[in-house]
């Protein structure tokens, strides 16, 4: 585990690490459901598909709840202090167009061209670009040169099994126009860097003076990943599988892994490493996956 130019992170595997680390529990969303003053077109709850560990407007079911007690529990043992509640202040905010929340990335063929008023077009845009761009730097060698070369030939072979699942992520991308679109992509770009960012796991720390903020699951993954700052999820429990709609009969599905997400500001790996390795040394809860027959 090395950075880069021979930087080396073993020196932060302290089993100490949680010894006086300020850690903030950011309850609105991440713990508790949110209570929005409006809704959002095409979104009934004004919240979208992907951004929340239950259903809607986020929140925790009874096991999941139960496993954080248990990880804060964990901190407060180790010394760490605990801020609870110290919440993102873009996923407290009550209006839908301050609340990250209900801020989704344009990620499929519902967010085409048209229909991606309340969807970041950073991500659909930026894949044009930068694909386009890339295959460019190939030269001659490129097998397709442009995204939409690459649409079409997968067209072609879709008897062969060339996009089983579809290409709706590269058809919505390559409708966007890298210039009559620049103005729209930079505004969106601002409001990710403003909810993540500014008024997001920013805002959270910088107001508590904190290290980190404990986050349930993968949960923290989707703000950590629109600021471009690190996160670092250790495994530390189980819940039941019950997914809605729910598995289909005498389907016997094994209980979920259910981990523990440490997420600084930029460049807070040293810091974030102390504090991940500190939890998962006195916890040592993974459990190695079963082999398959």
């Amino acid at each position: 585990m090395h950075a880069a130019g021979g930087r080396d992170y073993t020196k932060f595997l302290k089993a100490d690490g949680l010894k006086g680390a300020r850690i903030g529990v950011p309850r609105a969303f991440y713990y508790d459901r949110l209570a929005l003053t409006g809704d959002l077109p095409g979104r009934p709850e004004g919240i979208g598909p992907t951004t929340g560990i239950t259903a809607g407007r986020g929140g925790l079911n009874a096991a999941q709840a139960r496993v954080m007690d248990d990880a804060i529990a964990v901190l407060k043992q180790q010394g760490a202090i605990v801020v609870d509640p110290a919440d993102v202040p873009s996923l407290a905010a009550k209006a839908p167009k301050d609340n990250f929340a209900a801020w989704d990335f344009c990620s499929g063929a519902e967010h085409a061209k048209g229909k991606d008023e309340t969807c970041s077009i950073n991500f659909k845009y930026g894949m044009k670009r930068d694909f386009n761009a890339w295959l460019k730097s190939l030269g001659p060698s490129a097998p397709v040169k442009t995204l939409t070369e690459l649409r079409q030939w997968n067209l072609a072979h879709a008897k062969a099994g060339a996009i089983k699942f579809g290409q709706s992520r590269l058809d919505i991308s390559d409708e966007m126009d890298l210039e009559a679109d620049r103005a729209r992509n930079d505004a969106d770009h601002r409001k990710d860097m403003l909810l993540s960012r500014a008024n997001g796991i920013d805002g959270a720390l910088k107001a508590n003076r904190l290290d980190a903020i404990l986050t349930p699951g993968g949960a923290g993954a989707g703000l950590a990943a629109r600021a471009g700052y690190p996160i670092i999820v250790v495994p530390f429990g189980t819940v039941p599988n019950a997914p809605t709609p729910a598995f289909p009969d005498r389907f016997d599905a094994r209980p979920a892994p259910f981990g523990v997400g440490f997420t600084g500001t930029a460049c807070s790996e040293p810091r974030l490493i102390e504090l991940a390795y500190a939890f998962e040394q006195t916890t040592r809860k993974r459990v190695p996956p079963p082999s398959v027959p």
